[in-house]
């Protein structure tokens, strides 16, 4: 069996689906052969040599394409899935909840294609779980965004000219990114306060250090597989004016909320913009999705009355190294389940995990909550 690994193309992509730790341990099992794309690896650390070294054929890209199985970073554009091969396999962030076209189009090709957003969230599932793993990235570069342009120190620095108080930082959301967040602005030196509606979250942000901004007028609104749940309106009005308040007390405000398959909720206002002190930045991580301020631009800053309001893109390219490193293994991990002792793919959907991320095998869309 081959396992083909191209070069990602998308706009600003600078990571790879597999590095050579992970080519190394499938390319040491009986009846697989990896194939990488030259060059599929050099954004992210990894020269056409290091993989050469870990026992992969560097190819061409219609060599790699032609593989039995394709592994990616990025969703494919729906000319590359229409080129594809009856019978592939793909595996790959895909967008599965939103992307009724490309869901479409891989089942029409006839491809079995597991999304790496629909891994499910469970134990054994953990160690496939890209979705965290690149959130916990998102997380830290969002942090170091916004103490970049932050423009001052985010420890108390006590000096013969005086002492600089700590910053304040305010992190809304606390899955995996947010709690990744909170956990760097407090080895930063900031005061972090964080906040989700999930109130089992509460204990998770006070045990990074942080301060947990406790609604007590919201009831407890954690959903299916551990997301919050959509607020009824009147609840989001009340949530906006309690975050609206607190905002004015930061210097910085990082927005992680999102609720997969949905636009993201809008939990900081123009008018909360307005009522922050000129220099202060907000990173919305939610920029792709509609983000969680009123103003945010998807891939621009926005500059209000002094105040950054800054929407990143692809925020785990920012670090493609380590990036690449765990999603790597998360691909790895998954293809592990589908491979035999000899070497031949073995996609059983009576496993849980296969049965949830595939969401096209047999010229079908398959799952309750994939896009049609």
């Amino acid at each position: 069996m081959k396992i083909g690994v191209p070069l990602e193309t998308a706009d600003g992509e600078r990571r790879v689906a597999l590095v050579p730790d992970s080519v190394r341990a499938l390319a040491g099992r009986d009846g697989i052969e990896v194939l990488v794309e030259s060059g599929a690896g050099l954004e992210a650390g990894h020269g056409d040599g290091a993989y050469t070294e870990a026992g992969a054929t560097v190819s061409d890209r219609s060599e790699v394409l032609a593989a039995d199985v394709l592994v990616g970073v990025s969703s494919p554009e729906i000319s590359s899935i229409e080129s594809m091969n009856r019978g592939q396999v793909l595996i790959s962030h895909l967008s599965p909840w939103t992307a009724a076209e490309s869901n479409r189009a891989l089942a029409e090709a006839g491809v079995t294609a597991f999304a790496m957003e629909a891994i499910p969230r469970t134990t054994r599932a953990q160690a496939m779980d890209a979705l965290s793993s690149q959130a916990s990235v998102a997380g830290y570069s969002a942090t170091m965004i916004a103490a970049t342009e932050s423009g001052r120190f985010w420890g108390m620095l006590t000096t013969a000219a005086g002492t600089i108080r700590p910053a304040k930082v305010l992190v809304l959301g606390a899955g995996v990114a947010g709690l990744q967040a909170i956990a760097t602005a407090r080895k930063l030196g900031a005061i972090v306060t964080g906040f989700d509606i999930r109130r089992a979250a509460w204990e998770q942000i006070a045990s990074l250090g942080g301060r947990p901004l406790e609604l007590d007028f919201i009831p407890d609104a954690e959903g299916e597989g551990g997301y919050a749940r959509p607020l009824t309106e009147e609840e989001n009005e009340q949530v906006r004016q309690a975050i609206g308040e607190n905002a004015a007390k930061q210097d910085v405000v990082i927005t992680t909320a999102a609720i997969p398959g949905r636009p993201a909720p809008t939990l900081i206002t123009a008018e909360a913009v307005a009522g922050m002190a000129p220099g202060s930045v907000i990173v919305d991580l939610a920029a792709e999705t509609g983000g969680n301020c009123e103003l945010t631009e998807p891939g621009q800053t926005v500059v209000e009355n002094g105040v950054k309001v800054i929407g990143p893109s692809d925020l785990p390219s920012d670090l493609p190294g380590h990036a690449s490193q765990l999603y790597s293994k998360n691909v790895e991990n998954l293809l592990n389940l589908m491979i035999d002792d000899d070497g031949s793919l073995n996609i059983d959907f009576g496993d849980d995990i296969l049965d949830a991320a595939c969401i096209a095998a047999e010229g079908e869309t398959r799952g309750e909550r994939t896009a049609r």
